[in-house]
């Protein structure tokens, strides 16, 4: 679920409570937590609604009904979901990639992770090579390193970049990507 970031501060400052998307079905479960730019957004509830009322416009953060209506993304085909949402706090990964102060137990921990990783990747390991080219050559664009990292398209060298970032140990930038100091301090105590 995407929101735009004029959205996230004002559900960032509970402004915001409700949001409106036209689905095929719902896409999102209550209690779930989306990660965002600005950290967590909590879905507290998601209900399929015929309409929107005025009470729900200003929640939304609009100024009536109609201007909500009209803004609502999907397809207006689509059947129509009221969400509630609240934010939930930081990115826990921010905490975690900062964390560089890894025992010899945690390095081991986390050697095992990405040997688990590579043991059960298809195309066979690839959880150094890849957190090595980031190191050297971080803020290059994602669609520059893949082919050099030995990946066939760029989606799956993406897909496990989020996978290293899940452990805290890269972390994206406006271009690329870079280790994080966590990624830095595992590189170096398992060479």
């Amino acid at each position: 679920m995407l929101f735009r970031q004029d959205a996230l501060d004002r559900i960032r400052s509970g402004r915001v409570s409700v949001v409106f998307r036209r689905w095929r079905q719902a896409r999102v479960r209550a209690g779930s937590r989306l990660r965002t730019m600005i950290g967590l957004i909590e879905v507290r509830s998601v209900e399929q609604v015929g309409d929107v009322s005025e009470r729900d416009a200003g929640a939304a953060g609009y100024p009536d009904a109609d201007t909500l209506r009209r803004d609502i993304p999907g397809d207006p085909a689509h059947p129509l979901f009221r969400i509630e949402v609240a934010y939930a706090g930081a990115d826990p990964r921010i905490a975690l990639r900062a964390d560089d102060e890894l025992s010899g137990a945690d390095v081991a921990g986390l050697l095992e992770r990405l040997a688990r990783m590579d043991r059960t990747s298809r195309r066979g390991p690839w959880t150094r090579r890849v957190l090595e080219l980031i190191a050297a050559r971080p803020a290059v664009r994602a669609g520059d390193l893949y082919t050099e990292a030995g990946y066939p398209d760029m989606l799956t060298f993406k897909r496990d970049v989020r996978r290293l970032k899940e452990l805290g140990l890269t972390e994206s930038l406006a271009v690329g990507y870079r280790l994080s100091p966590r990624g830095r301090t595992l590189l170096t105590k398992s060479t």
